[in-house]
């Protein structure tokens, strides 16, 4: 893998120490050194270069966040509140940093879930008015009616929640199997669905976030591509934090 060099001043300016025109002025006061040796203006470092002023280690101490997709099994609890759920998915991943979960899958649900350490982009994805969508493969206790498919697609009254469900796409896959994608994401929505329905849910693995695709082992996560996550954030471009009004590598948990 080619290793990515960077020029010493827009280093010393991204590890937040000084500008790149004050970085270039302790350059040539010989000030800096890499690996020990002063060097040449414009000179490029790589990510193992020990990068001095004035003798004293400058560290980068601006970490980048983290972003992780998680392939959730049934029994895992979505919650960061550790000391009330045993089961809990912080615990279960034990990643060496304070992350949270992008929303929820309920703990008899499975399948792909992201976590983060950063703030800005959970309301962004999970802001209903903001249309991202989210999909479920689904199995259920007995034959699917085309009625069943009709019903779904058009929008559940949940009397409960006081909501009637966002039109959805919904394809029948097999007699007791179905595939739907939502924008939205109220509690249980699936499962009140059906049963409304007199349906009940036997298994749902959420399969897309998304562009993020599950394609990790049960119990296992790993980091967004940086080509997903370049995706995503073109089609969080146009998303707001805020509320609206109406108008590669895969890691086994230790």
């Amino acid at each position: 893998m080619e290793v990515e060099l960077k020029r010493i001043n827009k280093f010393l300016s991204e590890v937040g120490y000084c500008s790149r025109r004050e970085a270039d002025k302790l350059i040539e006061a010989g000030r800096v050194t890499i690996n020990g040796v002063i060097p040449e203006m414009g000179t490029k470092i790589a990510p193992t270069d020990v990068v001095q002023v004035d003798g004293k280690d400058i560290i980068n101490t601006n970490e980048a966040f983290v972003y992780l997709a998680f392939n959730k099994p049934i029994g895992i609890v979505c919650t960061t509140d550790t000391s009330v759920e045993k089961d809990n998915i912080i615990d279960f991943i034990n990643y060496p940093k304070r992350i949270f979960p992008i929303g929820r899958l309920d703990k008899p649900s499975e399948g792909l879930i992201l976590l983060t350490d950063d703030g800005d982009i959970v309301n962004k994805i999970l802001r209903a008015s903001n249309n991202h969508e989210k999909e479920y493969i689904v199995t259920v206790d007995k034959p699917i009616s085309q009625t069943f498919i009709e019903r779904m697609r058009s929008g559940i009254p949940l009397e409960e929640l006081k909501k009637t469900t966002k039109k959805c796409e919904v394809e029948k896959l097999g007699t007791f199997e179905f595939k739907i994608i939502l924008t939205q994401g109220l509690n249980r929505q699936i499962r009140r669905m059906c049963e409304y329905l007199n349906y009940e849910v036997q298994t749902l693995q959420r399969v897309r976030i998304m562009n993020i695709k599950l394609d990790m082992p049960l119990g296992e996560y790993r980091e967004l591509t940086k080509e997903e996550f370049k995706e995503l954030n073109k089609l969080l471009d146009n998303s707001t934090k805020e509320y609206k009004a109406k108008a590669p590598r895969t890691n086994r948990r230790k």
